[in-house]
């Protein structure tokens, strides 16, 4: 019965696959270049994930995947943009945990990423790290909470923007431990660590791949970082989960959508092919440079953590008062 019970679900395997094999053989997809929109500006965090992947895709693909900066509105003007696009699969989505942000942000969004946009794949995340100037008298991540303590409402951290990752990472850190500090918004974490090295704030939580220049050369010092474990970069900085904040893990993550009604095989086609560029070892060399962590999942299982995102984020949005027109 085993053995039958084999040859026929073999004999159906390749039933489907023969039915299945003209669909996919009358597309040529992709045929032309791939317009990958990224609403950050050039050179930051997440542009630098993206262009690996682009070049490595560009290879595998046989096409070129070209990155499109579209930067402005905590990433709305990119989202938007792709949303309202041809669902062809050539004008693809390289988005950041922003489209889980912005709906508790905005009174108003032009699009909605529930239903229209749709989930490609998980590509990476960067965790965050606990940076402050040379000059705090602080060594420690429970020193600086005790400087922060004794300090009430006088240090002062910069962010890439209002509602940003980088933004709301300390502001749970400080929220968790009934301290409080003003939060200076930038527009982008060039900006905000700018002024940071300068002396015109205290300390940041930025990504681990913006503010490593300025740690390695002395800069700025770390404290402490965000993810589970210790990232590779910085062995030597412990996690806030390690120290002061059990099971505590922010990280400024990113993936692939693409405009709701693109059809299942392209969206199967992108998944497949992100999903080998990640598994490659010289993006995985590229992205460890950076501190960035390669993920991978299915449509469905990116589907499923951005809707968990979205709770989890509204919530702490609603704690910290912002809003954003």
């Amino acid at each position: 019965m085993q053995v039958l019970n084999r040859r026929l679900a073999m004999a159906c395997a390749l039933a489907l696959t023969a039915f299945s094999a003209p669909v996919f053989a009358q597309s040529n997809y992709p045929d032309k270049p791939i317009k990958l929109v990224l609403a950050f500006p050039p050179g930051g965090p997440t542009d630098l994930v993206a262009r690996v992947l682009a070049q490595k895709l560009t290879e595998q693909m046989g096409q070129s995947v070209v990155v499109e900066n579209r930067p402005g509105a905590n990433g709305n003007l990119g989202a938007e943009f792709v949303a309202k696009s041809a669902p062809d699969g050539y004008t693809v989505f390289y988005n950041t945990s922003a489209v889980t942000l912005s709906p508790a942000l905005y009174k108003k969004l032009s699009y909605d990423v529930r239903t229209d946009l749709a989930p490609v794949v998980l590509t990476a995340v960067i965790p965050l790290v606990l940076a402050v100037h040379p000059s705090l008298p602080v060594n420690t991540v429970q020193e600086f909470l005790a400087h922060v303590k004794a300090n009430p409402g006088k240090l002062s951290y910069g962010s890439a923007g209002n509602g940003n990752i980088t933004h709301l990472g300390a502001f749970m850190l400080l929220n968790a431990k009934g301290l409080t500090a003003s939060h200076i918004p930038y527009k982008g974490s060039a900006p905000a660590l700018t002024d940071l090295v300068g002396g015109q704030t205290q300390f940041t939580t930025d990504t681990v791949n913006s503010a490593l220049p300025f740690i390695k050369d002395k800069r700025l010092r770390a404290l402490a970082v965000t993810s589970l474990k210790r990232t590779s970069v910085l062995p030597d900085v412990p996690t806030l989960n390690e120290t002061v904040m059990p099971n505590f893990e922010v990280g400024a993550w990113q993936g692939l959508m693409v405009p709701a009604k693109t059809p299942p095989e392209i969206v199967t086609r992108l998944n497949t092919e992100v999903i080998k560029a990640l598994a490659s070892s010289d993006v995985k060399a590229k992205l460890a440079v950076q501190g960035a962590e390669p993920l991978g999942s299915t449509p469905a299982e990116y589907g499923a953590y951005i809707s968990s995102e979205l709770s989890r984020w509204a919530e702490v949005v609603k704690l910290t008062g912002a809003s954003l027109e």
